[in-house]
């Protein structure tokens, strides 16, 4: 009777071994299957890194710039649209001496004069048809877009595609460049364009583009 006796407390001993394992072998796995707060916060901030604003359009900025101008306005509207930015930068940079508008013998002055020149490119846009939106940037020069302008438009196929000016001047507006434009390339679906000054801010940018109806 008493081996029995102890068979059993054997037998039940070794029950409760075993049942105490299994709840501490759980409460392990649970504590190792919950999300800290360390990593819910990090989720959030991941999720959150793309603060472009949303838009059912694949927008590019393309511009060009020598003073660095008109690359900081085509920054400020990629801002506002969450659009890429594209360098549009010829094979032979313009220097300083290009660019003396009062000498009628500098690189810059003869293209503004002869309509047929198409300064080449160096580079071009990777997957252009993506794209559904294209802002074409330019300083104003002679109160025309520059003829590197022009080489960048007749580079791609626009069909299909909104196409806005905007420049940057010192005195000009983009009325007549952006006339000339439109008139050359009439086949192309040019909506309003605007001078961007150094003193546009981004809220009017953001109200310019929202009136074009474009995301």
């Amino acid at each position: 009777m008493k081996k029995l006796s102890k068979i059993v407390v054997l037998i039940f001993s070794a029950l409760l071994i075993f049942c105490l394992s299994a709840c501490a072998s759980e409460n392990t796995s649970d504590n190792n299957t919950k999300t800290t707060p360390e990593t819910q916060q990090s989720a959030s901030t991941n999720e959150n890194t793309n603060n472009a604003p949303a838009s059912n359009s694949k927008i590019l900025v393309a511009y060009f710039s020598c003073t660095g101008n008109t690359e900081n306005a085509a920054q400020k509207i990629a801002t506002a649209t969450g659009g890429d930015l594209y360098a549009i930068t010829p094979t032979e940079p313009y220097t300083a001496d290009d660019l003396r508008y009062n000498d009628d013998t500098t690189r810059a002055t003869k293209e503004q004069h002869d309509t047929s020149i198409r300064p080449a490119l160096a580079g071009t846009v990777d997957n252009f048809q993506q794209y559904d939106v294209i802002f074409v940037g330019y300083p104003i020069w002679w109160d025309q877009a520059p003829r590197v302008i022009n080489t960048f438009l007749e580079s791609y196929d626009f069909s299909g595609k909104k196409v806005i000016p905007f420049c940057t001047s010192g005195g000009s507006t983009i009325t007549n460049s952006a006339n000339q434009l439109k008139s050359t390339y009439n086949n192309m679906n040019w909506l309003d364009g605007r001078l961007i000054g150094g003193s546009t801010s981004q809220d009017e940018i953001a109200a310019w583009i929202d009136s074009l109806n474009i995301k």
